[in-house]
Parts: C-alpha cells; structure tokens; sequence
C-alpha cells in the first residue's frame, strides 16, 4: 500500500488529482491511500436529485451531500478491486477496529451507510468503482465546526445530526488518527481484494 498524505487541498483540485491516481493505479497495479482534508465544502453524490440551501459542488461517487471542512480526515482508496463487496468489508473492518479500539459506543448502519453513535453520524462512506480500481472514500471527523456540519443534515437523512472524535469525548490529534488507520487499513488488506 502507498500512502499519500496531501494535506488541506480543495475538494475539485483532489478530485483530478484522485483520477489521475486512479488511472496510475490501473496501470501499476498497486494499492494508493491518500489522506487529506478540505477547506470548507459540501459534496453532493451522483444518487441525489434534490436541491440544498447551502453551496454544493457535484462528486461521481455514491451517497447523497456529505459535509467537508477542517478538523476532518478523509481516506480517498484507489485500491485494486476484484471483489466490491469483499473490498467493501475490508473498509469496514478497519474502521471498525478503530472505532473498537477508541469509540465503541460507535456502529455502523448498512442501510444509510455510514458510522453512528445513535443519531449522532461521526463518518461518511461512498465509493465508485471503475476498471477494477475504487475511487473516493471515508470522512471522518476528527475535530469539525459542528455548527457548521449541521447546515445540512448527513447525507440528507431526517433526525441524524452530525458529531466528531472531540465532542464524543475522544482527544487524539488528527496525525494520531491517520498513524492509527493507515496501520488498520494495511493489516485489512494485506492479501489481494
């Protein structure tokens, strides 16, 4: 696994920049973790038709409007992918060991995917796949503007609110939680997806 760490970074330059990994990734048949953080910004995914009341800017992946700010940690896989599913569950599995090790109280929802403490969401999911390798990824937030975040609801889901490591109590600094998952995303995938 190559990790790639870019820092704060506008959402649209590292969406070219994630497909122009993506593209490399095909040809050199490695597995490419970037890692990084967005200035202020919603996503809207290709499943969502409604209109928001805050500034949105169109993504390709899955998923309906995901809040982006700082104080928040995103894991973009362009991994190669022979099995979604089996990948799918591999993400999973490293953030729920994570989660385990730091948050238990957290669980993941199948069926407005993302992590959830009750009705408090702490990180989003959506994936694409395309000539066997992923785009896009997971956001997890570290230490967000809740206020902020709260604009729009999660995903566009009725009664979620949004929370983060610190307001649950969790005080790890975003470099300790990069450390943490970049060692659980590699132990998870140390054989072939």
């Amino acid at each position: 696994m190559i990790v790639h760490d870019w820092g704060e970074i506008a959402y649209v330059r590292a969406s070219k920049q994630m497909h122009a990994l993506h593209v490399k990734a095909q040809q050199d048949g490695q597995n490419h973790l970037i890692l990084c953080s967005h200035p202020a910004v919603f996503t809207v995914g290709s499943d969502e038709q409604k209109h928001f009341k805050v500034p949105t800017v169109q993504s390709d992946r899955g998923g309906s409007v995901t809040c982006h700010s700082r104080g928040q940690n995103i894991f973009y896989f362009c991994f190669q992918v022979k099995q979604p599913a089996r990948f799918y569950k591999k993400v999973l599995d490293a953030f729920e060991s994570f989660f385990m090790k730091n948050l238990p109280a957290v669980t993941y929802d199948k069926n407005n995917p993302g992590f959830y403490i009750q009705n408090r969401k702490i990180a989003s999911l959506g994936f694409r796949y395309s000539r066997g390798v992923s785009l896009h990824g997971v956001a997890l937030n570290v230490d967000v503007d809740l206020d902020f975040h709260s604009l729009v609801s999660p995903c566009n889901l009725t009664n979620i609110v949004p929370t983060s490591l610190k307001n649950e109590g969790v005080t790890l600094t975003l470099k300790e939680v990069n450390e943490q998952l970049i060692y659980l995303i590699g132990k998870h995938f140390e054989d072939a997806v």
